[in-house]
């Protein structure tokens, strides 16, 4: 829908540009970076304004956000973990603004409240976002984050009476606490205090391991590893089982690792380099008795298991559980004394069971087309759980049985639609240079291929990080209404492995966008839509992914929803972890990296008298993963930039960030207005 009178806030510009390798480059909006000025805080209401007062117009909202809620509004209960003695559980009943922690003494069985965050804040903004207890089970560290930021605080509850420690630790980002063998303390990993007016958007230096003691104040803890060469580089430190060695996992980014470690008894040496970095990635499964199980890709783009002896001088390694050609090993955990290793066949979850000396057990069987997760627990459990989903059924927890490989139900949660009236299909197509991708296609079984339906596609493709069957209550709005919604497996992820991944990264990134331009041309094409009932959607990456297919084709979609997006690329890596994923992008400060940079940046590529979608930019006050001066800046110059009257707004949502934890009450709200923008943009009619 187009409104030719479309008028928006004024923004300043300013004559401000850049030199890269003789490259003048303008940045007029740079103010906009600054997120605590005044004259930020006043573009920002004008624009939350103006947003407002779009969509009170749309004369469905309101039933959009009431059916929305209603298909929320189910009982949802997380994979069980067995700790002294208590299976520890999330549940939600239905629309509580943070799932609450239960505990029961057997499977089924009358439970009790453990922890309920939705007791932290009012308003349901301060969120649990990691739980790990100790081995004997007397203690909980758990960590909360406020507003969505990715600053956390971890507090500790002993679990016998429920009473709450005076131990409070802060400052502390991508760490959840790793106990030690005896259960006293555990290692944990922080930055020093920011800087005040630094908090969300300043670079964060200098990653360091501490180790805390149970009952002592956080001054007094312990400094196992830092690294004041490197400031640019992320630490985690951990123990084996037994209590012999301390290892510190060493990053620079969002792949490629380094294993450093030491023995426990050994307070005067340093740490060793076990596995040098940052050429291939490691992941520790577990240690003991001097062996250390790793996940690896060396010499293996599909992963393998290797194991480590920690008392050899030579330090080589052995093959446990070899690669796989046809399928990318995701994820594997030690648990009960079998290796259970979860594998992609296709971007479908598929998990084989192993002995720890890889010797293969059995499948773990699973029907049609699923995502999978869980399989942990302790190495002397008998029993682990996991949890099934796809795009049309919310998750179903079940109880494995290690030695005879039997799956019983927990729990299933029931929900208020019907499931079996669509279905999800996987299609392959052919991208641009003739590589063959998959995409998830779910809709309504009797749906015809007119061309005229509304289709939301949404993909990732980037940080070899998987797209897999997920359940969003959202999408069953949108199939209800007789609509399409394509999950595209884009290379950059992690579906094929990492050779996969390498094709949509760096240099590389362009076909990440191709994937998705074809993607579109071919659902046109078979009669799924068209391009003025196509819409696309993708968060933070996903956000740069719509960024740059919307100013590459503005010709193919109706509307673009970037959200919490990367969408400067020559500055993204100036602010917060932003300097994390110079591995996977490329850095403007590189001669030949700032070339392909600029050439597909969204914000740099956004063109005067260009018609663009409808677009709808969301993005959030105390987003300090991707800082909102991305998308700041990208509305601005696509409201300046905008040759027709198809409206282009930002929603900027107060005391959230990235997405993690966000309540469910700004969960509806967001997707209220999203799918309101997207059904008024396409001319769909909300059907009561």
């Amino acid at each position: 829908m187009e409104n030719t009178n479309f008028k928006y806030p004024p923004t300043r510009m300013e004559d401000i540009a850049d030199d890269y390798h003789g490259v003048l480059v303008g940045d007029p909006y740079r103010w906009l970076e600054d997120d605590c000025s005044p004259d930020t805080a006043a573009w920002v209401s004008a624009q939350n304004e103006l947003t407002e007062r779009y969509l009170v117009g749309i004369p469905f909202r309101e039933k959009i956000r009431e059916r929305l809620t209603e298909l929320w509004d189910y009982p949802k209960e997380g994979i069980p973990q067995k700790k002294g003695g208590w299976y520890y559980f999330a549940r939600n009943d239905g629309l509580r603004n943070q799932s609450v922690i239960y505990r029961s003494r057997t499977i089924g069985s009358a439970a009790e409240v453990f922890l309920d965050p939705n007791t932290l804040s009012d308003d349901g903004t301060v969120a649990l976002n990691g739980l790990s207890f100790s081995d004997d089970g007397r203690y909980c560290a758990y960590s909360v984050s406020a507003s969505g930021s990715d600053w956390a605080e971890i507090r500790i509850v002993e679990t016998g009476n429920g009473m709450l420690l005076n131990d409070i630790i802060r400052w502390v980002k991508f760490s959840i606490p790793s106990w030690d063998a005896d259960s006293s303390g555990f290692y944990y990993s922080a930055y020093d205090a920011p800087a005040n007016g630094d908090e969300y958007s300043g670079q964060n230096r200098f990653h360091k391991v501490f180790y805390h003691k149970i009952g002592h104040a956080q001054q007094d803890d312990v400094l196992i590893y830092a690294d004041d060469e490197h400031p640019l580089r992320y630490f985690h430190g951990s123990e084996s089982h037994d209590g012999r060695w301390i290892f510190v996992h060493g990053s620079e980014g969002t792949h490629g690792a380094e294993i450093l470690f030491r023995r426990k008894d050994d307070v005067t040496g340093g740490f060793e380099v076990l596995m040098p970095g940052f050429e291939h990635d490691y992941e520790i499964v577990y240690a003991n008795e001097d062996r250390l199980f790793l996940m690896t890709n060396r010499d293996a783009p599909n992963f393998k298991v290797i194991a480590v002896d920690l008392l050899s001088s030579a330090k080589s390694f052995t093959d446990v559980v070899r690669e796989r050609i046809d399928a990318p090993l995701e994820s594997v955990s030690a648990v009960g004394g079998y290796l259970m290793a979860t594998y992609l066949e296709n971007a479908v979850s598929a998990v084989w069971q192993f002995d720890m000396e890889g010797r293969f057990v059995r499948n773990v069987a699973f029907d049609g087309l699923c995502t999978s997760a869980g399989f942990t627990g302790g190495a002397d459990d008998k029993e682990t759980f996991y949890a099934l989903t796809t795009y049309t059924s919310p998750a179903a927890v079940y109880r494995y049985e290690l030695e005879t490989g039997l799956s019983s139900l927990v729990s299933r949660s029931e929900t208020g639609f019907d499931g079996g009236a669509y279905v999800t299909e996987q299609l392959f197509f052919e991208s641009f240079d003739g590589t063959r991708v998959p995409m998830f296609v779910t809709h309504r079984k009797d749906m015809s291929r007119n061309g005229r339906n509304l289709l939301v596609m949404c993909g990732y493709g980037g940080f070899n990080i998987s797209h897999t069957p997920a359940f969003n209550p959202a999408v069953i709005m949108l199939l209800e209404q007789g609509g399409v919604f394509v999950d595209v497996t884009l290379r950059g992820g992690g579906e094929y492995g990492e050779r996969w991944h390498h094709a949509g990264m760096l240099a590389q990134k362009q076909n990440v966008f191709d994937d998705f331009i074809a993607a579109a041309e071919y659902l046109i094409a078979e009669g799924y839509t068209s391009s003025d009932k196509l819409a696309i959607m993708g968060g933070s990456n996903g956000g740069l992914l719509v960024g740059a297919c919307m100013t590459q084709r503005p010709d193919l979609f109706a509307v673009a929803v970037p959200q919490v997006g990367v969408l400067d690329m020559l500055r993204y890596h100036r602010f917060t972890i932003g300097w994390g994923w110079v591995v996977e992008y490329g850095s403007a400060e590189d001669p030949d990296q700032f070339r392909y940079l600029y050439r597909y940046s969204p914000l740099h590529n956004v063109r005067d008298g260009v018609c663009y979608p409808a677009t709808f930019v969301t993005t959030a006050e105390h987003d300090d993963r991707v800082v909102p001066a991305h998308s700041f800046k990208f509305a601005a110059a696509l409201q300046r930039a905008q040759g027709c009257g198809k409206p282009v707004l930002i929603r900027i949502e107060r005391d959230a960030g990235h997405g993690a934890g966000k309540p469910t009450s700004k969960r509806i709200a967001e997707q209220t207005d999203v799918y309101s923008f997207i059904f008024q943009n396409t001319g769909t009619v909300f059907k009561l």
